[in-house]
């Protein structure tokens, strides 16, 4: 298993690194379009649609932000949309993570497909753009998404259930603790101060998300990536949740050693458009 997640890491490396670091936004933003195609697919499957139904969903995406792309709103502020999809993120993640597993399957199938595929569609849009402001800017908020999901591993395996009585969401997560949410939140403070440090340090020409949320002070960077980190792992949550109600272990098997599309980027989902709905709003 080891062996499999390490070299699939590294064939995912070798093909997004150079998209990434490209000097225009396109190969990123195109590369990021098959991803989440295949996120698509997979979540047709999760919701007990047909292959047919699955692959549809996923050609649906590639329209929906092939006619973004094409309407140039890579390159524009769209403000509404973050706040449109950011607020159905808070709200309906907290109802969903309230009500538990037995919910999914009473919400109606159609519903459950059409929602995923904005979500998707939401989260690509996300990304290119991020990409668009600048690669400083896109790793910094991939990176706070890693350092909460890191953190809050080893804190888990080190401190799980010492200061707490229960777990966080044992009927969805049960390996998950709220020492490990607690050391997520650390690791994501330490990684915002420090990045926005070395920007200042090293006149980063093109600021990352630390820098442009702290242009309002550090009381406000704190509660945004405080915020942001906490809506990872309600993402995290959800994506759990639906798999536990498919009876699934991982989205698909798209990855080896790492499972799916969706396992890998079910923290960002959220993530991802609320952080550009941060930005909308905060930089001057």
């Amino acid at each position: 298993m080891l062996k499999q997640r390490v070299i699939t890491a590294l064939v995912l490396l070798l093909i997004l690194l150079p998209a990434l670091f490209y000097p225009s936004p396109e190969p990123f933003s195109a590369l990021a379009l098959v991803l989440i195609a295949a996120g698509a697919w997979e979540w047709g499957r999760l919701n007990s649609c047909s292959q047919t139904v699955s692959l549809l969903g996923a050609l649906v995406c590639v329209l929906l932000c092939g006619l973004s792309w094409n309407l140039g709103l890579l390159y524009r502020s769209v403000p509404l949309v973050w706040s449109v999809v950011g607020g159905l993120w808070v709200l309906a993640g907290g109802w969903l993570l309230r009500k538990g597993v037995p919910v999914w399957p009473s919400i109606p199938a159609g519903l459950r497909w059409a929602a995923g595929l904005g979500a998707l569609w939401a989260t690509w849009l996300a990304v290119a753009q991020a990409r668009v402001i600048g690669i400083n800017f896109l790793l910094s908020v991939l990176a706070l998404v890693w350092m909460a999901d890191i953190a809050a591993y080893f804190s888990g395996k080190a401190f799980g259930g010492r200061f707490s009585r229960g777990k966080l969401a044992p009927s969805i997560s049960p390996g998950k603790s709220w020492e490990g949410v607690w050391g997520g939140m650390a690791g994501v403070v330490l990684l915002a101060l420090g990045w926005r440090w070395a920007d200042q340090a090293w006149q980063v020409a093109e600021p990352s998300l630390y820098s442009r949320l702290g242009t309002h002070g550090v009381w406000f960077l704190l509660l945004a990536v405080l915020f942001l980190a906490t809506m990872s792992v309600v993402g995290d949550l959800v994506e759990s949740l639906i798999k536990r109600s498919a009876g699934v272990k991982d989205s698909s098997g798209l990855l080896p050693g790492h499972g799916g599309v969706l396992d890998r980027v079910d923290a960002l989902l959220p993530t991802l458009p609320l952080t550009m709905m941060l930005i909308s709003f905060a930089t001057p």
